[in-house]
């Protein structure tokens, strides 16, 4: 059975604990949520989140004021033991001590600190102070390949990174090394490309986020 711990550590009901959830569920201000929270800023329904393929997906329900997973604004994310999720004034940590500990250990085996911090009585206390267990935790890290894919949808993921991999490559090569510096100079038409490009890992992030959405 796949459960859900999220423990608020920010906010109007900061402290209370939602244990073993089962999923899928709805965090907003209104009654009938699985967690309801008393912030103004909260919609009414304002996330979801339930499980796909064994993973833990979050799912932004058009709220008025947005998501924040680890402070990235979000539509669409899949979830990990220590994410922040950030809700209107409310600040909700995804997972149990030990779930938590288990995936720093993972991350961070060799840092034996870390887990002893995570593993004290004062637990809450540790985790808003130790900025270091954030740093493991929260570190932007290259995602895994969706499994279970068609093969048309396998090769439209193929298509859509081979567009990025390409225009990338085309930038990297028009750089030039300034004269005795480390730095590299970008014409002004490639630095357009690259805004460019960043503007359509938006758009794509917003459209799979939430196909409904008009671009």
């Amino acid at each position: 059975m796949n459960s859900v711990t999220l423990r608020v550590i920010d906010g109007a009901d900061r402290g209370r604990v939602f244990e073993n959830l089962e999923t899928p569920i709805t965090i907003g201000r209104e009654e009938g949520n699985s967690v309801q929270l008393n912030d103004e800023r909260v919609s009414r329904f304002h996330i979801k989140v339930q499980v796909d393929h064994d993973k833990m997906v979050l799912t932004d329900l058009e709220s008025t004021n947005g998501t924040r997973v680890n402070g990235e604004d979000i539509q669409l994310r899949i979830l990990r033991f220590g994410d922040l999720i950030a809700v209107g004034r409310s600040v909700l940590l995804y997972g149990t001590r030990e779930q938590i500990m288990s995936r720093l250990a993972e991350l961070k085996s060799s840092d034996s600190a870390a887990e002893d911090d995570l593993d004290s009585e004062e637990f809450d206390l540790n985790w808003g102070n130790a900025s270091d267990l954030h740093t493991t935790l929260h570190a932007l890290r290259p995602p895994e390949l969706p499994d279970r894919m068609s093969p048309g949808q396998a090769a439209q993921l193929v298509e859509l990174i081979e567009y990025f991999h390409i225009r990338l490559r085309n930038l990297v090569r028009s750089t030039a090394p300034e004269s005795e510096s480390e730095r590299q100079s970008v014409d002004q038409r490639e630095w357009q490309q690259l805004l460019d490009l960043q503007s359509r890992l938006a758009e794509y992030l917003r459209e799979i986020g939430n196909p409904n959405s008009s671009t």
